[in-house]
């Protein structure tokens, strides 16, 4: 076996290191039940909100009470950054509200936990995961516009939440793994890949490029930075990214890491699925963590369709970034990075119901 070009970081040993099996038989750890009380007490909260019209960009976790979900909500931010890095809320009443009054309330939840981030070009801080009939292989197109299988991937920023809203006819299952557990598992089998997974890889932005940047950017797939192994991870951009002339040429052994990382994350004894409910609400720290989502059919009925709203968020107090983060996050700063935003981006909240 060749000899590793670099000094590794020491294998993960803390609480975010997990086996999908074992996860799952953990499940009353990470999936929260919503008590009745908590669930008024939500609703309370966005009435004022719903019935001034006030735009719902503007909600704070001062402006947002939740005094006694809040602690909750703050032992399970702590579990996010410093634990298993995922949880699950479940036992919001979905088929009780509009579109608008489910996702004010979790707008109001998500401003206790962060701050919410663009997701895209057109600045949506409330987003909307649906078919809209794309496909992935158009380089512009992300990928959960569309049915397909993700693939085991990051968000750009801290945590990434789901709230779901409707379901599909079949398929569309939620899929996690521990970034940490995947390091572990190449340090002890191949450190010669894993030490090409800590050098940069060109990423595609596809097609959301800021002002004054290359349309990719260049990220390892591992960060260790004083003191903490952060992941960042999109295989399909990795490829597309190849399309552009002036980004550097992936190498076979390059692939080959790649290729055995996506191995792991696909291993069933690695990662493990949960099938998202309406008004399940879930929560993934991009730093520790990968998600995925299986493929799936949808229903012919518009008013059926498979339906999440999703949130960016930034929280303060986080884990520092290193500095190769910048191009992507815009400022490496805990509580104000992450997202995208483009030369004519406008944040806002768009609803698809109306």
């Amino acid at each position: 076996m060749p000899k590793t070009p670099i000094t590794l970081p020491p294998e993960q040993c803390d609480a975010s290191v997990w086996y999908g099996p074992d996860m799952l038989a953990r499940a009353s750890e990470w999936c929260i039940p919503l008590l009745p009380n908590e669930i008024t007490e939500l609703e309370k909260a966005a009435e004022p909100w719903l019935t001034s019209g006030k735009n719902i960009a503007g909600i704070t976790a001062e402006s947002f009470p939740l005094p006694t979900l809040a602690p909750k909500l703050h032992a399970m931010k702590n579990e996010l950054i410093h634990g298993r890095g995922f949880a699950l809320l479940r036992g919001l009443p979905k088929d009780r509200y509009t579109e608008r009054e489910a996702g004010t309330m979790f707008y109001g939840l998500g401003s206790h936990l962060g701050v919410t981030r663009s997701q895209n070009a057109q600045g949506h801080i409330l987003g909307h995961v649906r078919d809209l009939g794309m496909k992935s292989s158009d380089p512009n197109v992300r990928i959960y516009q569309t049915n397909e299988r993700q693939t085991f991937h990051t968000d750009s920023s801290d945590v990434v939440a789901l709230l779901c809203l409707k379901t599909a006819k079949s398929g569309g299952d939620s899929l996690l793994v521990s970034a940490s557990t995947l390091f572990n598992e190449m340090h002890r089998r191949r450190p010669d890949l894993l030490a090409l997974l800590l050098q940069p890889f060109a990423v595609d932005r596809r097609g959301e490029v800021p002002p004054g940047m290359l349309p990719y950017f260049m990220l390892p797939v591992f960060s260790y930075h004083l003191g903490f192994l952060t992941v960042y991870y999109q295989r399909q951009y990795i490829d597309s990214a190849q399309r552009f002339t002036d980004a550097p040429r992936l190498t076979p052994e390059q692939i080959e890491a790649l290729d055995m990382f996506d191995q792991l994350t696909n291993d069933p004894k690695i990662h493990f699925s949960m099938t998202l409910e309406p008004g399940d609400m879930q929560f993934v720290y991009n730093h520790t963590m990968l998600h995925d989502r299986t493929g799936f059919e949808d229903w012919p009925e518009e008013k059926q369709k498979r339906h999440l709203l999703r949130l960016w968020l930034s929280i303060p107090g986080d884990r520092p970034l290193p500095e190769s983060f910048a191009p992507r996050f815009g400022t490496l700063e805990p509580g104000n990075r992450g997202g995208i935003v483009v030369a004519n981006t406008k944040l806002h909240i768009a609803w698809v119901t109306e």
